[in-house]
């Protein structure tokens, strides 16, 4: 039997793993984490960003692998400059909505009969659908998968002569970083579910430091 295939494929789960863990993930998802969200959906956030991630890859490393061609570097630049971008964006929204927090007006229709409210989200940020972060955490996988893919693809090929080894390989680092960042979500989502929603302060700091900090990451990556 030969055992360098399964080492190799081990090896892409376990890479995916620690791939997860890189900081402009943790980043990404502790914006997303940072809003008050229905239980269980923390860990959710996570395997969907894993989930788009491991698409976006697995479309690079098919064309790659059937193709034979490699992503030019300025491809690359411009995935990595997206994904740095969108850092930034995710960033300054976390700030935008610890402003929001204070009390605002409402508007609803019934029928021809329209009246406004005042309403406050202390207590609660949480007023989208349920499925509204899950996608937004899903986009925000497939643009860091591509930003990713150019030295993922590189190193199957250096590695792997086989395509559907390859495929696999690739399939294998997906699921690695599916369950990391499952893992990265729930851990980051603990400070944000145990601070009492009373520690008003302690809640926006943490936002704060939240923001502020995916913010650095995408400006770091641009230069």
């Amino acid at each position: 039997m030969n055992f360098i295939p399964i080492s190799l494929l081990g090896l892409g789960f376990l890479s995916g793993l620690r791939h997860a863990f890189d900081a402009d993930h943790i980043a990404a998802v502790s914006t997303m984490a940072s809003r008050k969200l229905p239980a269980g959906k923390y860990s959710l956030l996570g395997l969907f960003w894993g989930f788009g991630h491991t698409i976006a890859l697995f479309l690079a490393g098919l064309a790659v692998l059937l193709l034979k061609i490699t992503i030019p570097e300025k491809l690359a630049s411009f995935f990595e400059l997206i994904a740095a971008v969108m850092l930034i964006a995710l960033g300054l929204n976390v700030l935008l909505a610890i402003r929001k927090e204070k009390i605002h007006v409402h508007r609803h229709r019934h029928g021809e009969i329209e009246h406004i409210h005042l309403h406050s989200h202390k207590s609660t940020d949480y007023h989208e659908h349920s499925h509204a972060p899950l996608k937004k955490s899903l986009a925000i996988g497939l643009v860091h998968g591509l930003a990713g893919s150019a030295a993922l693809t590189l190193l199957v090929l250096a590695g792997i002569n086989s395509t559907m080894l390859g495929l696999i390989y690739i399939l294998l680092f997906g699921l690695g970083s599916m369950l990391g960042m499952v893992l990265v979500s729930a851990a980051i989502s603990l400070p944000f579910k145990l601070i009492p929603n009373k520690l008003q302060i302690a809640q926006k700091l943490l936002k704060l430091s939240t923001g502020i900090i995916s913010i650095t990451i995408g400006l770091f990556i641009i230069i």
